[in-house]
């Protein structure tokens, strides 16, 4: 039978600005990527985003990203490996806090935005957000694009890695994700986006923007909590999954 997590990334609320569905979208999936405070969330945002996920029995991960509030860590910053390594060590550490403090703890780490989109392409980039996930907790499982450097300097480095795949992004030949502001980066219909997903998980490819498929591995698919049917989207998706005999399962249990 084939197996997957579903990952959303949550918790990018900030003061009284409020973002995202996410008490709406929770019982739908398996793992939380949960802001850090650098591109979104802030101190009261990640302790209630962890109380809810311990609640829904759902994987607690830190979403790790460039110091972009104005941006929200969709643009790219140049930064030196040092850099890379200290920023994530300290996501993580503030985030593990709040679960300590609730009584669970971090299972995964995913970079953000730009952040991520650079460490699937630059090795040393890779390499330094492995090492500091695997300094904080060898335990943790680092995710990644699919295919990108991010898992590769994870598995060398000897962390549990898992593959991302997305569900509502567009791919281009290289396996790189469409990058946003073109024209069908972003995939809105829903029943087109569960179509991919389910394609993904249980043919292991993916259509890509320029025509033809493009064999892809997923460990794990995103659900975007931005989207303003977000909770529809998760439960279309887990239902479909599901009618397809795919077993749904957060990392701890893969």
């Amino acid at each position: 039978m084939n197996r997957i997590d579903l990952n959303c990334d949550m918790g990018e609320s900030f003061g009284a600005w409020t973002m995202g569905d996410d008490a709406g979208v929770m019982p739908w999936i398996t793992s939380a990527n949960i802001a850090c405070g650098f591109h979104a969330g802030d101190f009261s945002t990640m302790r209630q985003s962890v109380l809810l996920a311990k609640a829904h029995d759902v994987a607690i991960g830190a979403h790790v990203s460039l110091p972009d509030l104005q941006g929200f860590g969709r643009r790219v910053i140049k930064i030196s490996a040092n850099d890379a390594y200290s920023m994530t060590l300290y996501q993580i550490g503030a985030l593990d806090a709040f679960a300590r403090a609730a009584g669970t703890r971090v299972v995964h780490v995913k970079p953000h935005g730009a952040l991520y989109n650079m460490a699937a392409k630059d090795a040393k980039l890779a390499d330094a957000i492995a090492r500091a996930a695997r300094d904080f907790d060898a335990k943790l499982i680092l995710v990644g694009l699919a295919g990108g450097e991010l898992p590769k300097a994870g598995a060398a480095l000897g962390l549990s890695v898992a593959h991302e795949a997305f569900a509502d992004r567009s791919y281009e030949a290289d396996g790189s994700l469409t990058p946003r502001g073109t024209q069908g980066a972003v995939i809105e219909d829903v029943a087109v986006a569960v179509a991919q997903a389910v394609k993904i998980v249980t043919q292991g490819n993916v259509d890509m923007r320029s025509g033809g498929t493009l064999a892809l591995r997923a460990d794990t698919i995103c659900v975007h909590s931005d989207r303003p049917d977000a909770a529809l989207f998760a439960r279309r998706l887990h239902e479909a999954l599901e009618s397809a005999g795919v077993a749904i399962a957060n990392y701890a249990r893969v």
